[in-house]
């Protein structure tokens, strides 16, 4: 599937390491290498721990192809009506062996 109708909208990209980030998809190649603008990463800490679960602004960022595991669109209402600090969960696992 091509990336081509994300670009300019905004995405959410979990790569291989478990990380969560959210931007502006601007560019991509055929090799998934993909540049995001605004980008942010989302940390989520586990319910059992007391600190707050943090939003870490990033800037203009590249992604190499081969540490992308999924991309999918942002419901951009929704998104913003969430409250990122207060969301707790269970991290997401590595895809790396």
């Amino acid at each position: 599937m091509s990336l081509n109708s994300y670009v300019e909208k905004k995405v959410c990209i979990i790569t291989t390491d478990g990380r969560n980030l959210v931007g502006i998809l601007s560019a991509h190649d055929n090799m998934t290498n993909l540049v995001l603008k605004n980008t942010e990463e989302r940390i989520i800490q586990s319910p059992d721990k007391g600190e707050p679960s943090t939003v870490v602004p990033l800037g203009l960022y590249l992604i190499r192809g081969e540490n992308v595991c999924l991309v999918g669109l942002v419901d951009e209402p929704l998104d913003a009506s969430i409250n990122w600090t207060e969301v707790k969960g269970s991290a997401i696992g590595t895809t790396k062996h």
